[in-house]
């Protein structure tokens, strides 16, 4: 099952790398949510010892902060492209100095979230700006694969465009601040609280908090814990 979505056009991204544009197909403002996304992790409990998997980890963004803070190999990260992978490792992660703390086997490319190959059980994970490009059975999947990687007690946080309980879910929603537009049926996606609870429905994972973190595309933070056993 793979997939799809046209942010990951191959062609223009080849182009866009070779120009040296990773940083803008990624959303762009490469330093305040790189490094927004870092603090916000830190202060739920990030360890330098903790295993610490980032979902949409594109070209290092967020990364060349937790490889920076994290002990040796202590990071992973998957994503849909190859490419953003490789100028994340070849380019962002070799001007920050930072190459000798990450095996480059640490970035795997996959289409449905499959962690499985690293052989690790994850203490914290993130998925920043992934959720928001997601059908709500992309979602659900995720969760799914990601309860296959971790153990009672994990932590994993994962970024949302949020339609509150008092709007019309079906109509067009704009975000302040950032002006973005959301939808119900088409990329970006919002969603709301109970749909977040739905997809943790016969996996152990329950919703804890949905909240405000100041990003600055008006994207909210949903915690989720990971439990014993299905709920």
């Amino acid at each position: 099952m793979a997939f799809v979505n046209n942010y990951y056009n191959s062609q223009r991204m080849k182009k866009a790398i070779e120009a040296g544009n990773q940083r803008g197909l990624v959303g762009g403002m490469w330093d305040e949510i790189g490094r927004l996304q870092f603090d916000y992790v830190v202060k739920q409990g990030l360890a330098r010892d903790m295993k610490f998997l980032d979902v949409g980890c594109g070209c290092l963004r967020g990364g060349v902060h937790f490889i920076d803070y994290l002990d040796v190999n202590c990071y992973f990260g998957i994503d849909l492209s190859q490419d953003l992978m490789d100028a994340g490792y070849d380019t962002e992660l070799s001007q920050a100095g930072l190459q000798h703390k990450l095996a480059r086997n640490n970035l795997h490319c996959t289409d449905v979230f499959d962690a499985t190959c690293f052989g690790v059980r994850f203490d914290m994970i993130l998925a920043l700006s992934v959720f928001t490009h997601l059908t709500l059975n992309h979602i659900k999947l995720c969760l799914d694969r990601l309860a296959a990687v971790t153990q009672p007690g994990s932590q994993f946080y994962a970024t949302i465009f949020h339609c509150p309980d008092d709007t019309d879910w079906t109509q067009a929603l704009s975000h302040s601040p950032g002006e973005i537009i959301t939808f119900p049926d088409r990329d970006p996606y919002h969603y709301r609280y109970a749909d977040l609870e739905f997809c943790c429905r016969d996996l152990p994972w329950k919703l804890q908090n949905l909240e405000s973190w100041q990003h600055p595309r008006d994207q909210l933070m949903a915690h989720f814990l990971r439990l014993d056993e299905a709920v």
